[in-house]
């Protein structure tokens, strides 16, 4: 599992990244809202991954923000989302105003995405109403607060590959964070975090 790259953005295309790291480039799906948010070409970028693997393709979608990629892990959660639709629907709303549009079972303003008609509104809507709540935002969002180090969020994402609910991941790893200080391996990080997710 790939949880992020860290490199110089060598070239964008209407849906895609390229990242070099290390003299290797990495052809990365991306919403153009996270092609905006990356910076410019030639210029040192992050992006927090999702590994997808089938039966003929492995494939990386990138995100600007660690929450735009728990965000797509819930859309293509819901049958019907692929990454296609996962990633028009990233780039059409902000996890804020998603976050605000399932809370209201507002289908309408999920409807906005390309790809995604009344009926798949509808039950995106429905069925992420109880899952979407433990998603942190960031500052003003108002949700839980995120684990802010790069060892913390590759926690988190351990966890939720776990298959861990997002507000249990980012509660266990954030009190993890405290215990064990800002100098915390990966390693320690997941391990004291599932002891405290499983109390």
């Amino acid at each position: 599992m790939i949880a992020h790259l860290k490199g110089r953005l060598e070239s964008t295309g209407v849906d895609y990244a390229v990242i070099d790291v290390g003299g290797v480039g990495y052809l990365v799906g991306a919403s153009s809202r996270t092609l905006a948010a990356i910076g410019p070409v030639g210029e040192a970028c992050i992006l927090f991954t999702e590994m997808l693997v089938g039966e003929d393709f492995i494939r990386l979608v990138g995100f600007a923000r660690a929450e735009e990629r728990d965000w797509f892990r819930l859309l293509t959660g819901v049958q019907g989302v692929g990454a296609r639709v996962a990633l028009a629907i990233l780039s059409a709303l902000e996890p804020a105003d998603l976050n605000r549009a399932i809370a209201a079972q507002d289908k309408a303003m999920v409807a906005r995405a390309n790809g995604v008609g009344p009926k798949l509104a509808e039950r995106i809507v429905r069925e992420l109403k109880d899952k979407a709540g433990g998603i942190a935002l960031g500052p003003g969002g108002g949700a839980a607060p995120a684990a802010t180090s790069g060892a913390g969020a590759d926690a988190v994402s351990a966890l939720l590959n776990l298959g861990f609910r997002p507000a249990e991941a980012s509660a266990a790893v954030a009190s993890a964070e405290e215990e064990l200080g800002p100098g915390a391996t990966l390693d320690a990080l997941v391990r004291l975090a599932l002891r405290k997710a499983a109390r």
